[in-house]
């Protein structure tokens, strides 16, 4: 047998064996009915309300958003034929970038066809367009973002998350002729907090550094139209690069990138990425448009999704579950063993039609595994009551559940 096959069943044995192994459960998406999805075929199937999708406003059933997706289909096909270079540049994409760099306050946008593409093929070309850069790095950041930075010859410095005065410490210890790179989020899906975007383009500003944001978890939430944390907070122009995605807020497909247009441009040019990806199908591409277009102005839809989740926080400190203490619209509910909030998960499913992702190592630290729930504007009352009734009856069979 080769090597590499007993690597790959020793591996898949430690995983098991951690309670880390990944089973996908196969739901059918209702357009009509979200969040109610469907769990099995025919007469064995059964409905099932999902508290994990990261469609947070429901974008991705919004009869606006289907018709152009629809329209789209029929008038372009189904799908880019080419990448950009290869007759896979049409006028509506054109029209999506552009839009996505007005949200932003941006001169440029990039469109790609992930948001883990757009933030490793961004930083990795950003990092080696010169030498000797210095990237410090939020402990927290997404995956994408740590393999962009991996991706690099550059000096890397991790600051513990959100710790602005540890990022002070490192930016001071740096050599201070050398280019400096920040890179950080706004909104952390796992434990639901926010950045300062502020005050670290403040520190950007006094030790001469660029600042890359990734604001995938918030836009399309935030701000007066929708352009994040730095549109909430009116500090969008002080950042050089904002990185996005169409997937959650928006409800569709994609990753983006917006800033000055000479960095944009490079980036353009250079990110093989980029280059060498086939674009995004037309049908995607007009669905994205029609939807930031339309939450740009339902600030009803947009305010919707924040008292949702407030009133569900409320729901479970109420029932004296172990609710992690958020500030965003993700309520994450802390379980603290691999094994067990995979069980809890489960049990949710099995016994209560409840859809709730279990999340283990490595996407968060081993004792601080957790369900994450994502209340939308769909999510009634009555289903958070259900949920709670639900988690009270799992988690208070199990005396190992954190409190």
């Amino acid at each position: 047998m080769h090597p590499f096959r007993n690597a790959c069943r020793a591996g898949l044995a430690r995983i098991r064996s951690e309670g880390r192994y990944r089973s996908f459960t196969a739901l059918r998406k209702s357009a009509e009915r979200f969040p109610i999805f469907t769990l099995g075929i025919g007469d064995d199937s059964r409905d099932v309300t999902v508290w994990s999708s990261n469609d947070y406003l429901a974008m991705g059933v919004h009869p606006v958003v289907i018709d152009a997706a629809t329209n789209a289909a029929r008038e372009m096909g189904a799908g880019a034929g080419g990448t950009r270079n290869i007759a896979g540049t049409s006028q509506l994409l054109e029209a999506l970038e552009a839009e996505l760099a007005n949200l932003h306050g941006k001169p440029a946008g990039l469109l790609f066809t992930s948001g883990y593409v757009a933030n490793e093929a961004s930083l990795t070309t950003i990092l080696r367009a010169l030498p000797n850069w210095h990237v410090f790095s939020d402990k927290k950041n997404h995956a994408s973002m740590i393999a962009g930075v991996k991706g690099a010859p550059a000096t890397v410095h991790i600051w513990q998350h959100n710790d602005l005065a540890d990022l002070e410490r490192l930016l001071s210890a740096a050599p201070a002729d050398v280019p400096k790179l920040i890179v950080f989020e706004s909104v952390y899906s796992m434990d639901a907090d926010i950045s300062d975007i502020g005050a670290i383009c403040d520190l950007a500003d006094r030790f001469g550094a660029m600042t890359y944001l990734d604001e995938v978890h918030a836009v399309g939430l935030y701000g007066p139209q929708g352009g994040g944390v730095s549109e909430r907070d009116n500090v969008a122009s002080r950042v050089d690069v904002i990185e996005g995605t169409l997937a959650k807020g928006f409800g569709c497909h994609g990753g983006y990138i917006t800033g000055d247009t000479e960095i944009i441009d490079y980036i353009r040019s250079n990110a093989s990425g980029f280059i060498f990806s086939t674009s995004l199908p037309p049908t995607t591409i007009a669905a994205a448009l029609a939807s930031i277009r339309h939450v740009r102005q339902d600030h009803a839809r947009r305010a919707k999704i924040f008292e949702r989740a407030e009133t569900l926080k409320s729901k479970l400190r109420a029932a004296g579950l172990p609710v992690i203490a958020s500030v965003s619209h993700i309520v994450p509910v802390h379980v603290g063993e691999a094994v067990l909030v995979r069980e809890v998960s489960r049990r949710l499913l099995e016994d209560f039609a409840i859809y709730a992702t279990p999340i283990n190592y490595p996407t968060v630290p081993v004792g601080s595994e957790r369900l994450r729930l994502t209340p939308t504007p769909l999510h009634t009352d009555a289903m958070m009551d259900e949920l709670v009734q639900a988690l009270l009856a799992v988690i208070g069979r199990s005396e190992r559940v954190a409190a």
